[in-house]
């Protein structure tokens, strides 16, 4: 019996370590992000649907696309624009019950694969917006090393 109690402390000992280091939003968990943005200035933010005045946006998407924008307009590091010519960096966002997602573009190369991308449940809520931080990060981590 003392044998089964010390193994039982022991696995709940275990698992609470393990709960503990879970993945979240960590700079650990954050993708590296590409240097060749690392001057960008400029981002549009859009979902992949359309823009956030499209209307056969849904819901969802145009909220997360509105808590995007405010994010980094708080953060102040870069300018967020209207047009997207006018843009150094393109954020495409999808907000779904089960999982958003936010991917960037290189908004002056080729449109067809992303350049850094993050999804996460509930990542891009308003008034709290994860993904965004983890961007956030990504992006800092380049602009320190240029």
């Amino acid at each position: 019996m003392k044998r089964f109690s010390l193994l039982a402390s022991v696995l709940i000992v275990a698992a609470a370590i393990s709960a503990a280091a879970a993945p979240g939003s960590s700079t650990a968990d954050v993708p590296a992000f590409p240097g060749t943005l690392a001057n960008a200035r400029y981002v549009y933010v859009a979902a992949y649907d359309g823009d956030q005045f499209s209307p056969n946006l849904l819901p969802e998407d145009r909220q997360a696309i509105s808590a995007v924008e405010s994010a980094i307009q708080n953060w102040g590091k870069l300018t967020v624009v209207y047009r997207p010519s006018e843009a150094d960096i393109t954020i495409l966002v999808t907000s779904r019950p089960s999982e958003d997602l936010l991917a960037v573009y290189d908004a002056h190369g080729p449109r067809g694969s992303y350049l850094w991308r993050v999804m996460g449940r509930d990542g891009l809520a308003s008034g709290e917006t994860p993904l965004v931080t983890q961007f956030e990060t990504a992006f800092e981590s380049v602009q320190n090393h240029k």
